[in-house]
């Protein structure tokens, strides 16, 4: 399981698109859908666990952390769907929310490769952007190509001694077979392990860039939970290592996808979910299709101010955009959405109607 990554979400026409900016813009079309999604109190983003189920039993994923679900309830405990069902109620799901951008996760959303089969073209009819997050243990079918709003994205853990020992059975040279027609995203997440050893970042780019599979790369840094003392976690000073690193490995490395602003707001990340713009338009729904996580895709009590998700950054860039003057993006982001929250608590008082108590029945003796 990995950092749900970039969203393609944005709110003016004049910002590019948030994963790389590189001339990319937004449709009006569907910044005016954003805009309208959130004047109306709805996330323009939804993120999936479709299944409890992964064959990895990675260290350190925070989908089977004991705080993930913020609850004495574990994932694993969860019940969830499968076959016509589950495809019958995540469509159910995304008619009623009509997001403009979802993430289908896990677990391993693989572990459902017949109900993908089935979802990918009626959720691609719908006109929505989907991602399917998976660590590649299984083969990515071809067809899969001729999906314009598919992006696939597939989690490793650095370089193949230390990725095979911690995701087996989704081991290199699997990835490298499952891949092999396919077209792919490849996400990586930063630990303290991995910036502690220089050329580290560059010998992956070398070996995965070089892939003619892979379209993009991705990063994020490891993200804990408050108190959490684990040994991923990076240090301040490896922290400014690994900005300085991204800025001068993207210019050697056309396909890592992280522009140089998106970058940069790794030092400063939002200091609570209140500020960050990706946990405020993105909603996440567990295995069961109801339990909702907050207040990000992390759960429980996310410590922010270690926080490296790449969606997180990539938004807070576009929150920073200037419009005009000294009024930003995210100024006008959160005056939106404050109005569309406000406005979606007035119309649910205004029309909900309270249940009306059953009409009394009278109790009758039967008689022979």
């Amino acid at each position: 399981m990995v950092s749900r990554v970039a969203v393609a979400f944005c709110l003016f026409g004049t910002i590019p698109r948030l994963s790389g900016i590189r001339g990319e813009f937004v449709k009006k079309s569907e910044v005016f859908s954003a805009w309208s999604s959130i004047l109306s109190g709805r996330a323009p983003s939804l993120s999936i666990e479709i299944t409890k189920e992964c064959p990895l039993r990675c260290q350190g994923c925070y989908a089977f952390d004991s705080a993930h679900l913020g609850s004495h309830t574990l994932l694993r405990q969860l019940s969830d769907f499968k076959g016509d069902e589950l495809v019958t109620r995540i469509l159910a799901l995304l008619d009623a929310r009509k997001p403009l951008h979802v993430s289908l996760v896990g677990g391993d959303p693989l572990v459902r490769y017949r109900e993908l089969e089935q979802l990918i073209p009626q959720i691609e009819s719908r006109g929505i952007h989907t991602q399917v997050v998976t660590s590649a243990f299984r083969i990515i079918p071809a067809e899969w190509n001729k999906y314009k709003k598919l992006n696939v994205v597939v989690s490793i853990d650095g370089l193949q001694p230390e990725h095979d020992e911690r995701r087996k059975p989704a081991t290199y040279e699997r990835i490298l077979k499952n891949i092999l027609d396919a077209q792919v995203t490849i996400h990586s997440t930063i630990t303290s392990q991995i910036a502690s050893r220089p050329g580290y970042l560059e010998e992956f780019l070398a070996f995965w860039c070089a892939n003619p599979a892979i379209q993009k790369v991705w990063f994020s840094l490891f993200t804990p939970q408050r108190g959490a003392t684990d040994p991923e976690i990076l240090s301040v000073d490896q922290r400014l290592f690994v900005v300085n690193e991204l800025r001068r490995l993207r210019r050697v490395f056309p396909k890592l996808d992280m522009h140089d602003i998106v970058i940069d707001e790794i030092a400063t990340p939002p200091s609570n979910p209140s500020e960050c713009i990706f946990a405020r338009t993105t909603e996440t729904i567990s295995a069961d299709l109801t339990t909702q996580i907050t207040p990000c895709q992390f759960g429980g009590n996310p410590d922010c101010s270690q926080c490296g998700c790449i969606a997180s950054m990539g938004l807070a860039a576009v929150g920073h955009y200037k419009v005009v003057g000294r009024l930003s993006a995210g100024d006008l982001f959160m005056a939106s959405d404050r109005f569309g929250k406000g406005f979606r608590k007035l119309r649910q008082a205004v029309f909900s109607k309270p249940n009306a108590p059953p009409e009394p029945v009278p109790f009758k003796i039967l008689q022979n």
